[in-house]
C-alpha cells in the first residue's frame, strides 16, 4: 500500500466524519433538534473518528501506523455502530421499558450506571423528530459507522495479508515474470 493511498482514504474519512459532524450541529443549533444521551455518544465516537483520521492524514504512516490508525478507527466505528443500532431499536419499539438502574450500582460504580442508564434509553432518545427519505437519524448514523467500519475491517485485513506475503528471507517481494 502505498503512502499517498493510504493517506488519501484517511483525508477522504475524515471529510465525511467531518460533514457528518456539522449536519450533526446544523440540526442542533440551526434547526433546533435537541440531541439525546445516544446521540451525544454516537456524535463523541464520530469526532474521534474524524481526528484519528486526521492525524493518519497528516502524519501519513507507514504500514504499522496504517494499521494502528485503522485499527482505532475501526474501535471508534464499532463504538458508534453499537449506539446508532441501540438507538434504532429504541425508536422500532416505542413502547420499550425504559428503567433506571439499580441503587446497588449507583453506589458502587456511578459511570457503569450512566452508561446502563444510556443504554436503556430515555424518553427523548425514542422519539423520531427528524427524517430524510424515510430514516431517522440514528439510521443514517448507523449506515455510515456500518460502512466505516467495513471500510476499517478491509483496511485491516488488507494490512494484515500484506504483511503475510512478504517473504521471510532477503529475497524480493516482487515476482519475476515469465519472460525474464
Amino acid at each position: 500500500m502505498s503512502l499517498a493511498c493510504s493517506r488519501s482514504l484517511f483525508f477522504m474519512v475524515f471529510i465525511a466524519g467531518a460533514l457528518a459532524l456539522g449536519v450533526s450541529y446544523h440540526l442542533e443549533y440551526v434547526v433546533g433538534l435537541k440531541p439525546c444521551g445516544l446521540c451525544l455518544l454516537q456524535r463523541v465516537c464520530l469526532a474521534l473518528l474524524t481526528a484519528v483520521c486526521l492525524a493518519a492524514s497528516v502524519q501519513g504512516p507507514g504500514r504499522f501506523g496504517s494499521f494502528l490508525y485503522w485499527l482505532l478507527g475501526l474501535l471508534c466505528s464499532l463504538g458508534g455502530t453499537v449506539t446508532a443500532w441501540r438507538q434504532v431499536v429504541l425508536q422500532s419499539d416505542p413502547e420499550h421499558q425504559l428503567s433506571a438502574c439499580l441503587p446497588d450500582l449507583v453506589a458502587s460504580t456511578p459511570w457503569l450506571c450512566f452508561l446502563q442508564r444510556i443504554f436503556k434509553g430515555t424518553a427523548d432518545c425514542t422519539e423520531i423528530s427528524w427524517t430524510l427519505f424515510d430514516l431517522s437519524i440514528p439510521e443514517w448514523s448507523l449506515l455510515f459507522f456500518v460502512a466505516m467500519t467495513i471500510l476499517g475491517g478491509y483496511q485491516l485485513l488488507r494490512l494484515a495479508w500484506i504483511r503475510c506475503q512478504r517473504p521471510l528471507s532477503g529475497e524480493s517481494s516482487h515476482r519475476l515474470l515469465a519472460g525474464d
